[in-house]
């Protein structure tokens, strides 16, 4: 098993998976065609070098971590809506 690997997947996997999860609900589906391409090409670059166990160890790690990220920080500030965070200063309404 090839480890030099290892932590570059799991950052750029980690990286993919943590944009998707602080995306807006109303842009996700967006968000995840725009993700595709870079998706596509690490799953590329996983079969060309023949290095298909660290990848998925490099996938399990990374979804590990942005669930403990959710769990820690994600819970408690959820993502809002962009129609939420409009806020007009010195609006006497």
């Amino acid at each position: 098993m090839n480890m030099s690997l290892l932590l570059p997947l799991t950052l750029v996997i980690g990286l993919l998976l943590f944009l998707f999860q602080r995306t807006d609900p109303k842009k996700r589906l967006i968000v995840i065609l725009i993700l595709l391409v870079p998706a596509e090409l690490i799953r590329r670059f996983i079969v060309f070098r023949d290095i298909n166990t660290e990848g998925l160890i490099a996938f399990l790690l990374a979804v590990f971590l942005n669930f403990l990220f959710w769990l820690l920080i994600g819970r408690y500030n959820p993502v809002r809506s962009s129609d939420d965070n409009i806020q007009v200063i010195g609006m006497d309404d």
